[in-house]
């Protein structure tokens, strides 16, 4: 069977786009090839470990530890910034300043009212459908049997990529029929406060928020209707209830 070099080094069964990690595949290298040995960063076994966490990280899933954020190029330790956004500091009001009447969240003198801080939403939920713009001309065509389907969340983290039988990778939002989405895409985390946070782990074909590219290994809050692409003409809305 003819198999053809990745950029990352895999042997493709297909010659557009690798089917090991989805990155696609340049014409002057499509090939065939025979006996081609791994990368030099790659281990025996087929995965490394993290220097700083010891966690299994495999080579064609990006240059950082999906745990810590350790850089298994420069070797740097911990690059996870991550955006944290703080609420408004307001200052308090005394019957020194002028004399108010506080009436269900919000102080009243005179047309001045300050109002109440947002809260997160109670539920979420995503949708997975195919938008039909975001697919590429040199994309395959999406298949006539994907079906758009709704996922509710639960305070908890979400792989978002494709499955891997021969390398135990299992994600909680598989996107299988989509070959351009990395076996390990993206982290999609609710944490306790009811907050919803994307974070691309460096994907070879990259997560866009809103048509914005995002960086690796950098936590963006989420919001209501907000719209993630990825892959060939993957697309996952954000539903908060």
């Amino acid at each position: 069977m003819s198999t053809y070099l990745c950029p990352k080094g895999h042997h493709s069964i297909e010659s557009d786009y690798c089917s090991e990690c989805g990155v696609r595949i340049q014409a002057h290298t499509e090939s065939l090839l025979s006996n081609v040995p791994l990368p030099s960063t790659q281990s025996k076994g087929g995965q490394l470990t993290c220097p700083d966490c010891s966690a299994l990280h495999e080579p064609d899933s990006g240059d950082f530890c999906e745990i810590c954020g350790h850089n298994f190029v420069t070797g740097a330790r911990g690059e996870l910034p991550i955006a944290v956004s703080h609420p408004p500091v307001l200052e308090p009001i005394t019957q020194a300043d002028e004399p108010q009447t506080q009436k269900q969240g919000t102080l009243e003198s005179g047309s001045s009212t300050v109002p109440s801080l947002p809260s997160p939403p109670l539920s979420w939920e995503l949708t997975i459908t195919i938008d039909p713009i975001a697919h590429d001309p040199a994309s395959p065509p999406p298949p006539d049997t994907f079906a758009p389907f709704s996922l509710p969340l639960e305070p908890r983290q979400y792989l978002i990529g494709r499955t891997s039988q021969a390398r135990a990778i299992h994600p909680e939002i598989s996107l299988d029929l989509d070959d351009a989405v990395s076996h390990r895409h993206a982290l999609l985390s609710l944490n306790a406060d009811g907050t919803l946070t994307l974070r691309d782990i460096g994907s070879a074909n990259g997560t866009r928020l809103n048509d914005i590219e995002l960086k690796p290994m950098v936590d963006v809050p989420l919001k209501q209707n907000d719209e993630i692409t990825l892959g060939h003409w993957t697309k996952i809305k954000v539903i908060g209830h």
